[in-house]
């Protein structure tokens, strides 16, 4: 298999610092920021999006969230956050490994977001 987060997963290529790790996730600066502090949630089991993920690492999966995102409000000085997860690459899934993206946000930071 040659994805890229497995790659990571396995070590064989280097992601930089982890934000927050636990049994099935860990948290990532994402490589292309669209803002500082932009980080990936990534599953440590390759799925390829969250059709493929069991409901049972759910728990784990928002712990994984909440934790990132409240370091990054801290260290980052955020006043919010978005988390999107694209899922199928017509929804805009370029990786095809189950990630969410946690984006800090801050009043008038001119990010545009489609909802």
């Amino acid at each position: 298999m040659d994805c890229v987060f497995c790659k990571i997963v396995k070590g064989e290529i280097a992601s930089g610092e982890i934000i927050y790790e636990n049994d099935n996730f860990f948290s990532i600066p994402d490589a292309s920021p669209i803002v500082e502090g932009h980080s990936l949630i990534i599953s440590k089991k390759h799925f390829e999006n969250i059709l493929d993920l069991p409901s049972s690492l759910g728990s784990e999966l928002i712990d994984c969230i909440k934790k990132t995102s409240l370091k990054l409000i801290e260290e980052k000085k955020a006043e919010g956050f978005n988390v999107i997860n694209n899922n199928l690459e017509v929804a805009g899934q370029v990786v095809k490994h189950f990630h969410f993206h946690i984006i800090p946000r801050k009043k008038g930071d001119k990010v545009k977001m489609v909802v």
